[in-house]
């Protein structure tokens, strides 16, 4: 029997407030605390260092929470799925959307409802959701990037060029007003250069207040390529009016 998606993120948000309160705190302690399997608490840490929340290390893990995070431990996840339940709303009957390799973008899916939908990604954690039958899935394939279980590389583009998507839903690493978006990871690039370049529609990114002019090494689209900022409440008025002077539109949710 699956284990619900509400006892998963309290166990996560669980082993966040551990490692607040106790950094030593291994691996094996965390497992005894929680009541569950070393191998769960495993996987727990390997999607937290996803998150970037955490960095791993040989019996347990370090936290680099930014500033919203380590205030409030619940945070980061209800802003995550606000952020992806708006978006939902946008998404409508028999629309084909582009979802890249973020988990707040694979979130959307949660809240689609009963229309009908055509999911093209390379976000190879699609496989571990329960996919209702309206939303179809089609996934790029590629060489796989075992850090996100994303998929990457020409053929995955490939079959990108051959695809007209009527909205695209794309997570970045950092986001800023006066360059564009980018990512922490160059091979990811130019999947998200590609998803852009073949949407026929809008183009919005889903993105926590905190990536906000957070440095990043790869650019993956310029500002005045997307269509909208989709972000949580913590965004300040200068980051907001930022936007907006370069035609951004900016949705607090």
């Amino acid at each position: 029997m699956k284990t619900p998606q509400s006892i998963i993120n309290k166990r996560r948000n669980d082993i966040i407030k551990y490692l607040k309160t106790t950094p030593a705190i291994s691996n094996d302690q965390l497992s005894k605390l929680l009541n569950t399997s070393p191998l769960t608490i495993r996987r727990d840490l390997k999607y937290l260092e996803e998150q970037h929340l955490l960095i791993r290390h040989y019996g347990g893990a370090t936290l680099i929470l930014p500033p919203s995070y380590s205030s409030e431990p619940n945070k980061l996840s209800s802003n995550k799925e606000r952020i992806a339940q708006y978006a939902a709303t946008l998404i409508q009957e028999d629309d084909i959307i582009f979802i890249n390799s973020s988990s707040t973008a694979l979130n959307i899916l949660d809240y689609i409802n009963d229309k009908h939908v055509i999911v093209v990604t390379n976000n190879g954690n699609i496989l571990s959701k329960n996919i209702p039958y309206n939303i179809e899935v089609m996934l790029t394939g590629g060489q796989i990037n075992p850090g996100k279980q994303s998929m990457i590389g020409d053929f995955a583009t490939h079959i990108l060029k051959n695809i007209s998507a009527s909205k695209c839903f794309l997570g970045v690493s950092g986001i800023d007003y006066n360059t564009g978006i980018s990512t922490a990871i160059m091979q990811e690039t130019q999947i998200n250069k590609e998803m852009i370049s073949q949407t026929q529609g809008s183009i919005y990114i889903v993105a926590e207040s905190y990536k906000i002019l957070k440095p990043n090494n790869f650019s993956s689209g310029s500002i005045d390529q997307i269509s909208c900022l989709i972000t949580d409440s913590e965004i300040t008025e200068v980051d907001r009016n930022g936007f907006e002077k370069v035609n951004i539109p900016v949705i607090i949710v």
